[in-house]
């Protein structure tokens, strides 16, 4: 279990030990540090102070991200409360800004984000990327609200924003390992220098494993495991003062045993009471593991597995043209994804496989120009192309089990000899190929009417074209069934094909008026529309009353956002930020997820819910008090609701009783009203054995109340408000290059869940499971640095 990180720790040591000592003086103790002097490049595509620019910003650096044990972005929601993650396993991945962004639960791989995620300016098209672990990171950038105009579509909600560490002139030699309860172990290594006069590279590794934290009393095995490696290789050339080229090249993998769903219960619907989850298993003579889901027991009878591959190559070109600098990015990534799911969450022979296999390649290049136009007019103008191909990786499978036939009784007095052995090995295969072009022109204005006064206009023309090819194809069951048996198939898996051919023009754009009321006030509103591409249904699509495909289904209309945000940023004392934001955003033909009833795409389809705003408020803020004591908070209150969904599908509890219902005025799901994040940081000199430099003491807490799990409201698919507590507590030494601690997370032992979803293989029985959140952990770190 250990091997790969105890390989990569002694390959990093090894390494270390090689190499001379730096000339620059390493493992310099953090000096405290406030927003008015922190810098970003992401925000407006140029360096500025993060308290200058016009845009709700949350800034997460380097040191905080690796002591709090942020290391992927699903520890990143715990420091910024307005961010939200959602993944029952890579594919399945979701993240939202203010709760919107990405549909809620179970997805196909025609669904677009609507959160940009990129890394060093590459766009990452694929949510599978935000599960990854962070490689060698600088400081992690969130941006909150549309931001259409310089990163593009799908933005509607925000951008997050990863900078890594680049080559250094300088050598610099960093190493880390942790170790902590689980098994879990966490090896990084970090070694940049020069390699000529004008040429310095860097390498980054990583890697990180624990063991299981579900067991499955069927196989005596523990499953949901972390079995993660990354690289990074960086060369920087500067063939001269004015111009710097930076090739990338990176590869992730993770190999786990997950991500299983843990049985958590079952709700009465409106179907018959033979029909019923409870009345069905007393049939079959079968009972869960456990009816109290935290004892993290399954006995779940298809393997997990989650191969999640990743990476690609980028080169970025900075030259300096005239008074401003030409940027060009160009990559190439690609995404493997090699599951095995049981989606059924019990051990009955529901669903004996679900093995959705992807391959993803993607090719971006954007150039953009930013600079000074005048004395009082800047900008950035730009022109952003985009290639993607996705297919099955070779076919999609589904297969049936024996006990199926429970689930799909229509009359109480069936005899279980006439359709127990019906379904047994039936089998669904799909092929399917996505093939999307994008291409955009932007540009954005900073006009200094006064020298407090700015008005800053933008605009964005895109272009996108999307080519779908799908086709299902079924096997199994009798040789010669008869009409009765055909049916009963068919209501399973029903051959399937289609093709779309689909394209959309958008115009979209901000206008947003900032004012300096003095050098430590600066306020500014915005209008902004912004919009995420026409989707496409991969998945499989419904059917009519008549057992007919709804072809019109396959094409999902375009999101058409409208935002309204007004923002203060204040800087109180040369020591202190306190920043409030408030918004108001309307989607019309919002994009969201819904099932079907239908066991052949009960993988849920893409759909348009008419109109769902959303609106609230946040205050951030931090202040150092000396140099011993740092305190930092962020408040996020969200109000989201449809505001008019008029077919929307019945929630669990609903299924046997109408199609569809009417969820106008119902809350979206995954948006908790209240969400807040606290870290304080404590800092006093001291010597350890010896050494001089600094004791500290850290405290992070993360609270969010209850939201839906349910893309239509449910009244038991809800997740209760639960609180987080993290420590840590060590020693950094003030020139010696290292410091430790030690780390516990979940401190209290909080029992909560990540996520509830309704059972896609048991054919709206009443079951669901959950994605459990993570139990106490604890453990230590050290790390090197020369």
């Amino acid at each position: 279990m250990l091997r790969t990180s105890l390989l990569a720790a002694g390959v990093a040591a090894a390494i270390v030990s090689s190499l001379p000592a730096a000339s620059q003086p390493a493992g310099k103790t953090p000096q405290p540090e406030v927003d008015d002097v922190i810098s970003v490049t992401g925000a407006r595509r140029r360096e500025e102070a993060v308290q200058d620019v016009p845009i709700p910003v949350s800034v997460v650096d380097g040191e905080l991200i690796t002591e709090a044990g942020a290391f992927n972005v699903n520890r990143i929601k715990e420091l910024i409360p307005s961010v939200q993650l959602y993944s029952s396993n890579p594919r399945n991945t979701g993240v939202n800004i203010r709760g919107l962004g990405s549909p809620f639960g179970l997805t196909n791989d025609g669904i677009e984000p609507g959160v940009g995620y990129y890394v060093d300016g590459v766009l990452y098209a694929r949510p599978a990327a935000t599960t990854l672990d962070f490689i060698d990171v600088e400081r992690v950038e969130v941006l909150r609200g549309p931001q259409g105009t310089l990163f593009g579509k799908n933005t509607t909600a925000g951008a997050i924003l990863v900078t890594t560490r680049k080559p250094s002139f300088t050598p610099e030699y960093d190493f880390e390992l942790g170790y902590g309860e689980d098994d879990f172990v966490q090896a990084k290594g970090s070694f940049s220098g020069p390699l000529g006069d004008k040429v310095a590279g860097r390498v980054s590794l990583t890697s990180t494993q624990r063991d299981g934290l579900l067991y499955n009393v069927a196989t005596q095995e523990k499953v949901n495991d972390l079995d993660n490696l990354g690289v990074r290789t960086q060369l920087l050339v500067t063939p001269n003062e004015n111009m710097d080229v930076t090739f990338v090249l990176d590869y992730t993998n993770q190999e786990p045993k997950g991500y299983a769903q843990v049985f958590a219960g079952a709700v009465p619907t409106q179907r018959s009471e033979y029909r019923q989850f409870e009345t069905i298993i007393a049939d079959l003579g079968y009972q869960p593991p456990s009816r109290d889901p935290f004892d993290r027991l399954i006995d779940t009878n298809t393997p997990w597995k989650s191969g999640n591959e990743m990476g690609g190559f980028s080169a970025n070109v900075d030259v300096d043209v005239g008074p401003g600098k030409l940027t060009s990015t160009t990559a190439w990534r690609f995404w493997n994804w090699d599951p095995s799911n049981d989606r059924d969450y019990l051990g009955l022979a529901v669903g004996t496989l679900s093995q959705a296999p992807s391959k993803h390649e993607q090719v971006t290049q954007e150039i953009r120009w930013a600079g000074d136009l005048s004395d009082r007019v800047s900008g950035v103008f730009g022109f952003f192309g985009f290639d993607q191909k996705l297919n099955s990786d070779p076919v999609h499978t589904e297969q049936a089990g024996a006990d199926l036939y429970r689930f799909l009784w229509t009359a109480p007095n069936t005899p279980a000899a006439a359709t127990s052995a019906l379904f047994d090995g039936y089998t669904s295969e799909i092929t399917s190929e996505l093939n999307t072009v994008s291409a955009a022109l932007f540009g954005q204005l900073d006009w200094a009417i006064t020298d407090r006064l700015h008005l800053l206009p933008g605009l964005r023309f895109n272009y996108d074209q999307k080519d779908v090819d799908f086709e299902r194809r079924v096997s199994g069951g009798p040789a010669a069934p008869t009409a009765a048996e055909l049916q009963q198939l068919l209501s399973v898996y029903r051959p399937q094909a289609f093709q779309t051919d689909v394209d959309d023009t958008n115009t979209s754009g901000q206008l947003t008026l900032q004012f300096a009321a003095s050098d430590r006030i600066n306020a500014y509103a915005t209008y902004a529309t912004a919009f995420k591409s026409v989707g496409v249904n991969l998945g499989g699509l419904p059917l009519d009353a008549n057992n007919n495909t709804i072809l019109e289904a396959a094409e999902v209309a375009p999101e058409d956002v409208s935002h309204i945000e007004v923002g203060f940023k204040a800087s109180p004392t040369p020591n202190s930020t306190a920043n409030l934001t408030l918004f108001n955003t309307e989607i019309d033909d919002f994009q969201t997820q819904v099932t079907n009833a239908q066991f052949g795409v009960a993988r849920g389809y893409l759909a348009n819910a008419e109109k769902v705003r959303v609106r609230g408020a946040e205050f951030d803020g931090n202040v150092n008090i000396g140099s011993r004591f740092a305190l930092r908070g962020s408040v996020a209150y969200t109000d989201a609701e449809y505001v008019s969904f008029t077919d929307a599908p019945p929630p669990l509890e609903g299924t046997g009783g109408p199609a569809f219902v009417d969820a106008s005025g119902g809350r979206l799901p995954g948006i908790s009203e209240w969400a807040a994040s606290a870290g304080t940081e404590y800092r006093k000199q001291g010597n350890f054995f010896r050494k001089p430099g600094e004791f500290f003491t850290g405290i992070d807490i993360y609270y969010r109340s209850d939201f839906s799990s349910s893309p239509t409201p449910s009244q038991y698919l809800n997740v209760d408000g639960y609180s987080l507590l993290n420590l840590r507590l060590g020693f950094r030494s003030d020139n010696g290059g290292w410091s430790g601690y030690i780390w516990a997370r979940n401190l209290l032992d909080e029992e909560y869940y990540e996520q509830l979803l309704a059972a896609p293989a048991g054919n709206g029985a009443g079951h669901y499971g959950a994605v459990l959140g993570d139990p106490l952990s604890y453990g230590a770190t050290l790390r090197f640095s020369f």
